[in-house]
């Protein structure tokens, strides 16, 4: 289930809210609306008893049979993949809805798929993701501005966003005037 103090608090570890909301329709016809917090897509993902892991601030909504818990990604992984340290793992049969930065978009990973770490929505569990470096080096990649990236192999979904906020917060703080 959602409850419990020990899954609040390992969701507080994964960006996300001590507490759940759970909306219940009292009359036929009733409907909730839910928004994201940032400007950007929503998408519905349609669990059949597989997992789906999901960036912290990418979890929006799911189903009651959804069972929400907190996974720990590894240290390393963790502190360079820009994700954080836990991520929202999903598993069960519902219905799942994901928000992003920007657009958002599927990948089928067969062989293996390399993507900007800050680009990371949700991806199956069916997936492996390891951390590296852009290019040769690990001097090349931060002097390069392309910092560090995350490798998936293994078969299944990967979601990306279009849109970095951390690298948006950097365009944008460029260009605002210091406070007075």
């Amino acid at each position: 289930g959602k409850g419990g103090v020990l899954k609040g608090i390992k969701r507080m570890f994964s960006g996300e809210s001590f507490f759940l909301n759970s909306f219940t329709a009292t009359a036929q016809g009733q409907e909730v609306i839910v928004a994201p917090s940032l400007i950007g897509d929503i998408v519905h993902h349609q669990l059949t008893g597989g997992t789906l892991v999901v960036q912290g601030s990418s979890w929006l909504a799911s189903g009651v049979d959804i069972d929400i818990d907190t996974t720990f990604q590894g240290l390393v992984a963790g502190m360079f993949s820009g994700e954080g340290l836990f991520w929202v793992k999903c598993s069960g049969t519902g219905d799942l809805l994901l928000n992003s930065f920007g657009a958002i978009y599927t990948i089928d990973v067969k062989d293996g798929y390399t993507v900007d770490s800050g680009h990371i929505v949700a991806f199956e569990d069916t997936l492996e993701m390891k951390v590296g470096k852009a290019s040769k080096s690990l001097v090349g990649s931060i002097l390069g501005g392309e910092g560090l990236v995350c490798k998936f192999t293994g078969q299944g979904k990967l979601y990306c966003q279009t849109h970095n906020p951390p690298s948006f917060g950097q365009a944008l703080g460029q260009n605002l005037k210091p406070r007075s």
